[in-house]
């Protein structure tokens, strides 16, 4: 009796898909070699949040069912070795600095400044504006921890 095959759905980053047909048989390995050719070293597949790391491992392990979602992710091919020589002088990477990453600092830089504006000109503050104040501060105060509880 032949083995029934599955549908598997696999997600890239960018939201882009691919059907896999696969036998509940086959392994994680023999998945991205039919559908990873050249690229098995470079492709990482996620299943419920688990990395799969063992490519030996079965479909049917995994408990995939028809449709079952696998996320892909392709690193970047490895760049070839450096011809043989002496080492150059070798820094630290430099970092970049986005708007992104100076959001935070800048908004609560500007609460500081708002509180104490507050603090030295009461009258110019009414209660609305003292309560949005306070809401707005929390607010940034969860979301700063979220984003460096990481």
């Amino acid at each position: 009796p032949a083995e029934p095959t599955l549908v598997l759905r696999l997600k890239f980053l960018n939201d882009t898909e691919r059907l896999a047909r696969v036998r509940p048989g086959d392994t994680v390995g023999a998945l991205k070699r039919t559908y990873f050719p050249g690229q098995e070293q470079q492709v990482r597949l996620i299943y419920q949040g688990q990395l799969l790391r063992d490519d030996a491992q079965s479909l049917a392990g995994l408990h995939l069912g028809h449709l079952s979602v696998l996320h892909c992710h392709l690193s970047p091919p490895s760049a070839a070795p450096a011809a043989p020589g002496p080492p150059g002088p070798r820094g630290p990477a430099p970092a970049t600095l986005g708007v992104g990453s100076l959001a935070l600092p800048l908004f609560v830089l500007l609460l500081a400044l708002l509180w104490y504006l507050q603090l030295q000109h009461r009258h110019v503050f009414t209660a609305t504006a003292t309560t949005c104040l306070a809401g707005l501060t929390l607010l940034v105060t969860f979301v700063a921890f979220a984003m460096y509880r990481r």
